[in-house]
């Protein structure tokens, strides 16, 4: 059963291969990004998000998923040395970068917890995986060439695991480095696979905004494989990455 919703901003597809219904398990994880969407979102004047960042709530008053994913913010940027940053200056407080990998990785755990075992998140092409779709093979995620939208530069195979790509072919130069406040320059896309879509998301936007140190920087983190494509189109991957 394979089911679409828009939230948060971009198409997100459930994809669940298990011989019982998953429907009201599915029903449940749009049900929280939908949540996720109207507490988190910095579009809405009314979300916890802006209303903390305007000073209308204390620490003391933020919820617990607030306060997680301000943690994980603080760790990321900890980790990148202020190149991944929730809060630039003269910008309002902006953590949507950890928000939207912390948010699937939990729908994920929100469908296992009602049974379902080999199923598919892909959320605007960062992609949260379970189980195998067939005996033997894992799930196949299409990483996006990153100057001709239309193609496919690499298939990544992934089980229980997940794929996150960083790019500006989107949204433009939207990804800052948080050192200097500036558009990040020097690669063209970063795609990072990990046991968790937290960390593969927020270490391929962490990479993408370091620029060219952010190659062997996000090669170097436990449990991660890479493929980057630079400004020069030059292709770096990691010896352990499983394509197809």
């Amino acid at each position: 059963m394979n089911s679409v919703e828009q939230v948060m901003g971009l198409p997100v597809s459930i994809d669940v291969r298990d011989e019982r219904d998953p429907t009201v398990a599915i029903e449940g994880a749009f049900a929280w990004l939908h949540e996720v969407d109207a507490r988190f979102s910095t579009f809405k004047p009314d979300s916890e998000v802006c209303r903390y960042d305007r000073g209308e709530l204390a620490p003391s008053q933020l919820s617990d998923d607030l306060l997680e994913v301000l943690a994980l913010c603080d760790h990321y940027e900890r980790l990148s040395g202020g190149a991944f940053s929730a809060r630039l200056p003269g910008r309002p407080l902006d953590p949507n970068a950890v928000v939207k990998g912390w948010a699937v990785q939990r729908a994920a755990a929100l469908l296992r917890a009602e049974g379902l075992r080999t199923f598919c998140i892909n959320a605007g092409g960062d992609v949260v995986t379970s189980g195998e779709p067939e005996p033997g093979r894992g799930w196949r995620v299409g990483i996006r060439h990153p100057e001709q939208p239309e193609e496919i530069c690499a298939v990544v195979e992934s089980s229980d695991g997940a794929v996150a790509t960083s790019a500006e072919y989107e949204r433009g130069a939207h990804i800052l480095d948080g050192r200097t406040g500036r558009p990040a320059t020097g690669l063209l896309s970063v795609t990072v696979t990990a046991g968790d879509l937290v960390a593969a998301d927020s270490l391929a936007t962490a990479a993408f905004a370091m620029g060219t140190e952010g190659i062997a920087w996000v090669a170097s983190q436990p449990g991660c494989a890479v493929l980057i494509v630079d400004a020069e189109r030059q292709v770096h991957r990691s010896p352990g990455l499983k394509l197809v």
